[in-house]
């Protein structure tokens, strides 16, 4: 069980892949550029820790898949990719370019739709969280995986951070005692104040692109975190409120909302917001013999039975194929077991679980109950 933990929260284990893996790229496409995490993949940012595809050896882009000239235009001259690199079509992208995985950017209503094509045509992929926000729509794509025989992962960023893994170790090693209770605060002052690409708000701010607002767009980290460390074990029960504390700027999206996950022998509280006034992304994770609380991707303080006072430490930086989304779609694609890790299909199935059951929380004012009924 351990040994399951450590590797599902990618503490810091070697990569066996070594230099023999940079050898021959990764050929990758990319499918929509309505995203605007796209970005940091394309000219570097933190959410890739590794590196940019365009400045790095062991990633190859191969073509990209987006209806709107105008917008590949955009970014085509911003980051000088090749007019030849656009397709319009998946179809017309896998054969003539042959990726070996594609990378969406796209609505989370179109993940789907986007999954049953490329399983049909046998090619793995790597999608911006959420999974999806409708339960019939995950389970639908994990389906579509097991027939096609590919690789459905989702990509967070919370997913790299040397603070998550080593909170997720000390729990794991029994450093904390028994899990009582989680809170994952997640959020920032808003899509519309933080000057999101207008591309990107037009769905953000949608319900049927991307569901309700901060409780999908945040909503989705805590659980994706505590699924890891439960290693894969569902709630007993999710109750959620929502609110619109900033209804000029999103009129038809929950701007907060607070989700409470009922487990049996713990209790996990999920912070979701656009109103808060810097960017969040923070776990207190509560044992019965000590504490670990994330401040940031590094940054961390601990508190274990014996300390007379809580301990600021710097958790050590997650190695290779941990430490990065691509270096772990090349890993997983190389044959590396995903078990329960936080970008799996399995963890991220049980997380639009988690989301589904939220939203209908929110909208009714009860109780949700798990499981949700399965229409296989």
């Amino acid at each position: 069980m351990k040994k399951a933990l450590v590797l599902a929260l990618g503490v810091t284990l070697g990569w066996g892949g070594g230099d023999a893996a940079a050898a021959t790229p990764l050929k990758v496409g990319i499918v929509g550029l309505v995203h605007g995490h796209v970005a940091a993949f394309l000219g570097g940012g933190a959410m890739v820790p590794a590196g940019a595809i365009l400045k790095r050896p062991d990633v190859e882009l191969v073509g990209i898949v987006e209806p709107d000239q105008a917008l590949f235009d955009q970014y085509a001259k911003r980051y000088h990719l090749a007019a030849d690199l656009r397709f319009t079509s998946i179809a017309a992208m896998v054969a003539r370019a042959h990726p070996q995985a594609v990378l969406v950017f796209t609505a989370p209503s179109e993940h789907r739709r986007i999954v049953e094509e490329c399983a049909g045509l046998g090619v793995s992929v790597m999608m911006e969280k959420p999974l999806a926000f409708r339960y019939e729509d995950a389970l639908a794509m994990e389906r579509a995986a097991k027939h096609g025989k590919i690789h459905v992962l989702v990509d967070y960023e919370t997913s790299w951070y040397g603070s998550n893994a080593k909170a997720a170790q000390l729990l794991t090693d029994g450093d904390l005692g028994a899990m009582v209770k989680v809170v994952v605060r997640d959020g920032h002052q808003g899509p519309a104040k933080i000057g999101v690409q207008p591309e990107f708000l037009k769905w953000l701010v949608d319900p049927a692109m991307d569901g309700d607002g901060a409780l999908t767009d945040f909503g989705c980290y805590g659980p994706d975190l505590v699924t890891g460390m439960l290693h894969g074990e569902a709630p007993l029960s999710v109750s959620a409120v929502t609110q619109h504390l900033q209804p000029e700027l999103y009129p038809k999206v929950a701007d907060e909302a607070d989700i409470l996950l009922k487990y049996k022998s713990a209790v996990v509280i999920v912070q979701a917001s656009w109103d808060w006034p810097f960017g969040v992304k923070q776990m207190d994770v509560y044992g019965r013999t000590g504490y670990a609380k994330t401040l940031d991707g590094n940054q961390m303080v601990v508190r274990k039975e014996r300390d007379d006072a809580e301990m600021k430490e710097v958790a050590p930086s997650p190695q290779a194929p941990y430490d990065d989304p691509l270096h772990y779609l090349e890993a997983v694609l190389g044959g590396l077991d995903e078990g329960d890790s936080l970008s799996s299909l399995k963890t991220n199935v049980t997380v639009t679980e988690i989301l589904d059951a939220a939203r209908r929380s929110a909208q009714t004012g009860k109780t949700v109950v798990l499981p949700l009924a399965r229409q296989d």
